[in-house]
């Protein structure tokens, strides 16, 4: 009850005693952050993607200054020569206003991004999205075949059918790109597993499906369970290093990444920056309240 308290308050806190909290896990609010931070994990090994913060616009000429901003990113970071690709959410490029809109935003940064050999990862959002960022996914993979890729959330009962159903897209040669992480949006138990247990179990399922099918996937998890169930499905598929990734946030469970490198693994690292940072903060916290307690031991104790 404790940690639910705060994390509905806390959005109403002053920015500079959330920022306390959030600048663990925000590369900042300038590109200059983004290249920092990224070129700190690149000289751990470390690889990285880049995410503007913000979504759910509510105007098209948002829309339209996003896209410029993105490629903009995309320019100077492939200029710092920074080991990483890029994350966006559709709805930052009008997605609930005008789909058409929307596609041709994401078009043009994916066809800059390709034009450096370069990727973009579509996140997804919440249900109310799903079918129009796989239909999206869809139709720039048939012209970006190696330059594009989406998420799916585990803990969404659809998520393995969905998976299965986009086979149809997939060949050896270009294979299907995927994040699998365990879904960070509050959905109704109708269309989503609620108990840890299930989203682990579901989360390994969707993960062996896609190993033993050849897709590429970032295993995007901090859990040990799922880590080590990971390890087991790699080798028993005998996967190879090249076909998939482990995916973390920036700024948490560090020595825990540390260990997964030092297996031998890859690594990448979500790297968010912009000036919406605090919706951002904000959010992650009403969805894992629990992490309320943390942020007031920081507010008093160094480290």
């Amino acid at each position: 009850m404790f940690n639910k308290m705060i994390a509905g308050i806390l959005p109403y806190f002053p920015k500079k005693l959330v920022w306390i909290f959030s600048k663990r896990y925000i590369a900042g609010e300038t590109i200059e952050d983004a290249i920092r931070v990224s070129k700190e994990l690149n000289a751990q090994g470390i690889k990285v993607t880049i995410d503007i913060l913000g979504e759910f616009i509510k105007d098209l000429s948002e829309a339209e200054r996003n896209k410029v901003e993105y490629l903009e990113l995309i320019d100077t970071i492939q200029k710092e020569n920074i080991d990483g690709n890029y994350s966006l959410k559709p709805t930052s490029f009008g997605l609930l206003i005008d789909k058409e809109v929307s596609y041709n935003h994401i078009r043009e940064i994916v066809a800059k991004a390709a034009s450096y050999g370069n990727f973009i990862r579509v996140d997804m959002e919440d249900s109310p999205c799903t079918d129009m960022e796989i239909e999206l996914f869809r139709r720039l993979k048939a012209e970006f075949p190696d330059n594009v890729g989406l998420v799916f959330q585990a803990y969404l009962k659809r998520t393995l059918s969905d998976l299965q159903n986009l086979m149809d897209i997939h060949s050896d040669e270009h294979p299907n790109n995927y994040r699998l992480c365990k879904g960070i949006y509050v959905e109704p138990a109708e269309i989503a597993y609620k108990k840890y247990e299930e989203i682990n179990q579901h989360f390994l399922e969707d993960l062996e499906f896609l190993l033993k099918n050849g897709n590429y996937v970032g295993i995007a998890t901090h859990d040990k369970p799922i880590i080590e169930g990971a390890y087991k499905l790699i080798e028993k598929y005998n996967v190879p290093k090249d076909k998939y990734e482990f995916q973390m946030l920036y700024g948490v469970t560090p020595e825990l990444r540390k260990s997964i490198i030092e297996k031998g693994h890859t690594m990448r690292v979500y790297v968010p920056f912009g000036k919406e940072w605090f919706g951002y903060s904000t959010r992650r916290l009403k969805e894992n309240p629990k992490m309320a307690s943390h942020i007031i031991k920081a507010l008093f104790y160094r480290g």
